[in-house]
């Protein structure tokens, strides 16, 4: 598996490309803002926008979809209420 690129390498492509970060991250539907701050570092990618914009980026592994695409299902586990208590 090769690693993860660099922030600096994602920048070296975007100027090879001549396309900017904040014109990628419009593209895109993300918060300019925050697409520098994942690329600085300022901003940890672990869940949201952030996330996606690291998966996007190529700087993290990852997957990017709704809810309700999890393998599983949602098990929900009613309430055991004592005998004789009202709720």
């Amino acid at each position: 598996m090769a690693s993860a690129p660099t922030p600096q390498e994602i920048r070296r492509e975007f100027a090879l490309r001549g396309l900017s970060i904040a014109e990628w991250a419009r593209l895109r539907g993300f918060s300019t803002a925050l697409v520098y701050q994942v690329l600085s570092g300022e901003r940890p990618a672990v869940r949201g926008q952030s996330h996606r914009i690291a998966v996007a980026l190529g700087l993290k592994e990852g997957v990017v979809g709704e809810f309700s695409d999890l393998p599983f299902e949602a098990k929900q586990t009613p309430v055991q209420r004592p005998e004789g208590a009202s709720g």
